[in-house]
């Protein structure tokens, strides 16, 4: 079967007080934290939608067809599995299953950009692995050519040695990896002020 062209992932979730950005509600509140998690969304929103690839969403509860998405752009899917490597695991075999790669990333990542984006592209071209790790020990952006399910059953996450234990993995996996500039995401408020944004 012929397959088509690198795609990109996006994981959201679905916009509620209290379900998002719990880490950000312990010290702003539930308002301020969905506040925040929808600016992160709609940046994120504004760095892909120009890009010229196959864009894939994936809900983490509700597909939602009327939201700012543009299903004419990005094809509406939903999340599936019990926990987070769970989904991504069965987001890539999925879309893999008709691309040549894929690339899949996260909403609270404002340093994102599309320069970033496409340099994911092409290391994937000539590499298993493409990844992108964050100031916390974790990783905003991981893509791969094919599926690669020992890098997500049985992962700790939201610790420090995510990163670290994703490329103890690939090494184990034999797995040839391209590694993106670190980026900050969002987890804190002090993560918030110090990447300059404003609060109010």
């Amino acid at each position: 079967m012929h397959k088509n062209e690198i795609a990109l992932i996006l994981f959201i979730k679905n916009a509620r007080p209290g379900h998002v950005k719990s880490r950000l509600a312990a010290t702003l509140g539930p308002e301020k934290a969905l506040a925040i998690y929808e600016a992160l969304v709609e940046h994120i929103r504004q760095v892909i939608q120009l890009i010229k690839i196959t864009k894939y969403i994936y809900y983490s509860e509700v597909i939602e067809p009327e939201d700012a998405w543009d299903p004419n752009q990005f094809s509406k899917r939903l999340q599936q599995g019990p926990d987070l490597g769970t989904r991504m695991k069965n987001a890539f075999t999925e879309i893999l299953a008709c691309h040549k790669g894929a690339i899949l990333i996260g909403s609270d990542i404002p340093g994102i950009t599309s320069s970033i984006l496409d340099s994911a592209s092409v290391a994937l071209t000539d590499h298993d692995l493409v990844i992108g790790g964050t100031e916390d020990g974790g990783y905003y952006l991981i893509g791969l050519r094919e599926p690669a399910p020992g890098l997500f059953d049985g992962m700790t996450w939201s610790t420090e040695t995510v990163f670290e234990e994703t490329i103890r993995r690939a090494q184990e996996l034999g797995l040839t990896w391209y590694e993106l500039p670190p980026l900050v995401d969002i987890d804190y408020e002090e993560d918030w002020i110090k990447h300059g944004w404003d609060l109010e």
